[in-house]
């Protein structure tokens, strides 16, 4: 396998980083913690623009796909590849923490499908970047084959909508009928929530995603980590029992006896007496808890890991991102806890996307910026016409979603990343990376 190697007083020494952040509090843990908002130079990409793919899990079953993959990538310009390696809590990869994929099940135990992309891309002058599906861990329509995925194993770590809480609240996690009732609510949401979720304020669920993150970095030759689902479905979830606990038991200290008592007699009856109680505090604490995860692994790659990249796929609107999904990049970029971000403006609309660049670039200020563009329900013009507007609002570079919808059995257009790269990648722009500068 394309791994990396490191002495064993390395590994401790980063092994001991990782658990550090895990016994900080969550106070401590948020970006209030001294965080270098300067990347090292050798963070942050090498010269040249950024001409990323992302590519889904389905493009890395096979050793064939792949080597199609990097042929077609390399053939067309393109220099960065953001492969799905965990699409729902499950390994396109060698993991000990979670299940392989099924999709992998005709494969032989040998094939590692991150390991042989890296191998291939790099040998080709591509960057790779892990992509990694952070909070969102499983189809609500399929759920995993795999009895040791964690929604089995820790059902408990699942978020619960407003809506069917208290009815959930009255089951055992461990009782079938747990998962049973969140999955038959998000099929039925489907147009809303795109499956189950882990949520960031269990201490557990945070350790394993933190976890996850950090062993994919130490054994793999990366380029960069990118995270993607770093977010609440909503500000409808999380209100399991669990995590209206946690809540619970961060404001009791901090209210005067008479008011606690009151809420706390509320409680015995009311599911949703603390935060109904407190709306403003119920909402900045599940955003913290968010933002703890973040920068836990921000740090904990930093200390491991100078020179590898985190980015993150965002909702476009840092407004937006930050009241209804609770995920604060804003915030999380002007810290230095995040590299990049790559706004998702999927919009069929030219003006409308260049208003949400422009939007990202203006809250970003010198940290840079990778324009997320929805080609697959684009036509290539239009692709190219959003690929020189980000060029013109000063974003770092770009990246197509995704590379499989463009290459499938129905694309938009034939030929489309040819047209693409015919049109937008002529001698006038920056040149694909160099081989030997992938890193």
């Amino acid at each position: 396998m394309f791994l990396r190697h490191r002495a064993p007083g390395v590994r401790a020494a980063a092994a001991s980083v990782v658990l550090a952040l895990l016994l900080l509090p969550a106070s401590l843990a948020g970006v209030q913690a001294p965080v270098n908002t300067t990347a090292p130079a050798s963070r942050t990409q090498s010269s040249g623009e950024v001409r990323a793919l992302w590519v889904l899990r389905s493009s890395l079953a096979t050793p064939g796909a792949i080597e199609t993959l990097v042929r077609t990538a390399s053939g067309q310009g393109f220099n960065t590849l953001l492969v799905q390696i965990r699409g729902r809590a499950d390994a396109y990869y060698a993991s000990t923490l979670e299940p392989r994929a099924a999709e992998l099940i005709r494969q032989p135990a040998s094939f590692d499908p991150l390991a042989t992309v890296i191998r291939q891309a790099h040998a080709a002058g591509l960057r790779v970047h892990a992509w990694i599906d952070t909070n969102l861990v499983s189809s609500a329509v399929d759920l995993p084959l795999a009895r040791t995925h964690i929604i089995y194993t820790h059902p408990e770590w699942l978020m619960v909508p407003r809506e069917i809480a208290q009815d959930v609240a009255k089951l055992d996690p461990t009782n079938p009928a747990y998962v049973g009732k969140l999955a038959r609510w998000s099929r039925a949401e489907s147009d809303a929530v795109e499956g189950l979720y882990a949520s960031p304020i269990d201490p557990a669920a945070a350790a394993h995603t933190l976890a996850v993150v950090t062993d994919v970095a130490d054994r793999y030759d990366l380029d960069g980590i990118h995270l993607d689902y770093v977010r609440y479905p909503n500000d409808q979830f999380d209100y399991s029992r669990f995590a209206i606990a946690a809540f619970r038991a961060s404001m009791r200290p901090r209210l005067a006896a008479d008011v606690r008592a009151a809420v706390d007699a509320q409680d015995t009856i009311d599911l949703f007496a603390y935060p109904d109680r407190f709306p403003a505090e119920w909402k900045a604490f599940r955003r913290e808890r968010l933002t703890s995860l973040v920068s836990r692994i921000a740090q904990s790659l930093r200390a491991a890991h100078p020179g590898l990249m985190l980015t993150m796929a965002v909702k476009p609107d840092p407004t937006e991102a930050a009241d209804v999904r609770l995920q604060d990049w804003r915030r999380w970029l002007q810290a230095g806890l995040i590299d990049a971000v790559c706004p998702m403006a999927y919009t069929q609309e030219a003006d409308k996307f260049v208003e949400q660049i422009t939007s990202a670039r203006e809250v970003a200020g010198g940290r840079a910026i990778w324009a997320g563009i929805g080609a697959y329900r684009l036509t290539p013009a239009q692709t190219i016409e959003n690929i020189q507007a980000a060029r013109r609002l000063g974003a770092a570079g770009f990246v197509l979603f995704s590379y499989d919808s463009l290459t499938g059995p129905k694309p938009p257009a034939p030929d489309y990343l040819a047209t693409v790269s015919r049109a937008a990648f002529s001698s006038s722009t920056e040149p694909p990376i160099d081989p030997g500068k992938t890193r």
